[in-house]
């Protein structure tokens, strides 16, 4: 029985960027509210040995309990690593981090704040900036037929969605915030099982406010809080291009079929083999992914199956 010793449990995954998690662990350090009993978990997905032994030297150092580092012997993902972190968390609220990420207010204690008077609520996130202090895209709209054939713009003309663009000045229930600060209720994340380990990278937000959105529990943004995000550090030092489009669109058809069915995902299928058929032929790099799509995008091929265990 897991024993809530903390307010926040902030999960963090590092994979070959210990400089950008060093940063987001002072970050939080500096910014948080010494009000909130908190502690740090930092998960590392199977990072080349030198990136992990500067993350453990950086941590040694801070020389408390507070701030904890489990290493994986193999990388699993954005979902699977967060997964491990939740085995070693002890609180009432899981706050999902980016590593590249930099708190700028004190948006757990917002978050912290919000949840304990909105019980609707299984999770929220604040209002992204980029690195040059712009504001970024915050939430989105569920992954579906209609919103990868006709464009985002689809659900909020005719199923009145928040427009992703408009400024907020009030928290607003949406369908998932971005995955890079993710603040859960402790207790609705579990009675989902969490997140879905199958997908390796990409849509896991949609999918698991998908699943706690039928069960009645709401996502919210928070406009009036915010934080920074160096977005893509950790993926864009993978994999090509293409095999990162290959994994997106992956994660996206498994999403798609699990949550809406197998005639959902055979018609969007026949859509994007038609799309990315024409494509091929103007962009012949594309026929890697077109392939992938003519053959059903199976999550058995996911970059998922391509880690080696250390």
């Amino acid at each position: 029985m897991k024993q809530d010793n903390y307010d926040v449990s902030v999960i963090i995954i590092n994979y070959n960027a210990s400089e950008f998690s060093i940063k987001c662990i002072k970050s939080i350090l500096k910014h948080t509210s010494t009000s909130l009993k908190y502690e740090i978990i930092i998960v590392d997905n199977a990072s080349k040995n030198e990136d992990y032994q500067n993350l453990k030297t950086y941590i040694n150092h801070l020389n408390t309990d507070q701030v904890q580092l489990h290493r994986s012997r193999f990388n699993t993902g954005f979902g699977g690593g967060n997964m491990h972190g939740v085995q070693f968390a002890r609180a009432k609220y899981y706050l999902f981090l980016n590593n590249d990420t930099l708190l700028i207010n004190d948006p757990i204690k917002e978050a912290y704040d919000f949840m304990q008077g909105q019980t609707d609520a299984a999770l929220c996130g604040p209002q992204i900036y980029n690195e040059h202090n712009e504001k970024t895209i915050s939430f989105d709209h569920f992954t579906s037929f209609a919103r990868e054939v006709f464009g985002r713009k689809f659900p909020e003309a005719f199923f009145s969605k928040p427009n992703r663009k408009k400024n907020y000045t009030k928290p607003i229930v949406v369908d998932y915030v971005n995955g890079s600060f993710m603040f859960f209720r402790a207790t609705d994340f579990e009675s989902i099982g969490g997140f879905d380990t199958t997908i390796f990278l990409y849509f896991e937000e949609s999918d698991i406010c998908y699943r706690l959105k039928k069960k009645g529990k709401n996502t919210y943004f928070l406009p009036q809080t915010s934080y920074i995000h160096y977005q893509g550090i950790s993926v864009n030092k993978t994999k090509t291009p293409i095999d990162i489009k290959i994994e997106l669109k992956t994660s996206m058809f498994y999403v798609i079929r699990k949550n809406y069915g197998y005639l959902h995902y055979q018609l969007l299928r026949f859509v994007f083999i038609f799309r990315y058929g024409l494509t091929t032929l103007i962009k012949p790099r594309y026929f890697k992914l077109f392939f992938r799509i003519l053959i059903g995008l199976p999550i058995g091929k996911s970059l998922k199956q391509k880690q080696i265990i250390y």
